[in-house]
């Protein structure tokens, strides 16, 4: 084989197996910080915000944050699912949400994952939605249900030192790809106690990197070339 044919034949190889990757991590959210606490410190109001994603290839502009109706909602940071920390908010209305928003730009096949849970009194029926446009329009993405973490009739508790399963859901977000603003809303289907409280822990979005052109044009020529070399 030529020195040219050699390296043409490496750059392809190299070029192929980053394309047959598996998919990656475009932004995750674990809760790495404590929220407030002590008295007059906790926060409470509609919103609040955990900030970027820690970490993915897609963390500039990205954010995890929440919603609720009531002004008196409280914001806590509880052990999370195998993990320090969780995100977890109470007085919960319908149509409240915690919402994850990336750039999905250069990725396709998108994916999310997350872990949540609920207390007694907590709301138990979600649905994933999802919008690439800036919310003015909506896909669904599944409707679900919370399990309860803790307390009579659980199937298991949250804990910082160890994962259960039982609490993960995923789902394929079909046309969330190359978006600019990909948003997704966890959105409560039914209300819950005033101290009814549901968490959010180790939210992933996850994708395949779109080859680049130049990719492509070279596993073409490795196929030209494999096809003379075999006459």
């Amino acid at each position: 084989m030529s020195p040219k044919m050699s390296s043409v034949v490496a750059v392809v190889v190299a070029a192929g197996a980053s394309m047959s990757s598996s998919a990656a991590v475009v932004a995750s959210w674990s809760i790495t910080t404590a929220f407030p606490t002590g008295t007059g410190q906790v926060p409470t109001g509609q919103n609040y915000s955990v900030g970027a994603a820690d970490a993915g290839e897609q963390t500039a502009g990205s954010e995890l944050r929440s919603f609720h109706t009531l002004a008196a909602a409280t914001y806590t940071s509880p052990s999370g699912n195998g993990s320090q920390y969780a995100f977890s908010s109470n007085n919960w209305s319908i149509g409240d949400y915690y919402e994850a928003r990336a750039s999905t730009s250069n990725y396709q096949n998108i994916s999310v994952s997350w872990d949540q849970a609920r207390s007694s009194t907590g709301p138990s029926s979600f649905e994933l939605i999802f919008s690439v446009d800036g919310g003015a329009s909506w896909s669904t993405g599944i409707n679900y249900t919370v399990l309860q973490s803790g307390g009579g009739g659980s199937p298991a508790t949250w804990s910082s030192s160890t994962y259960s399963a039982l609490y993960t859901s995923s789902q394929a977000l079909a046309g969330a790809e190359n978006a600019n603003q990909l948003l997704i809303r966890f959105r409560a289907l039914v209300a819950g106690a005033a101290t009814g409280s549901n968490r959010i822990d180790n939210v992933v979005v996850s994708g395949d990197l779109v080859p680049a052109p130049g990719a492509l044009a070279l596993l073409g020529v490795a196929g030209l070339v494999g096809s003379r070399r075999r006459r």
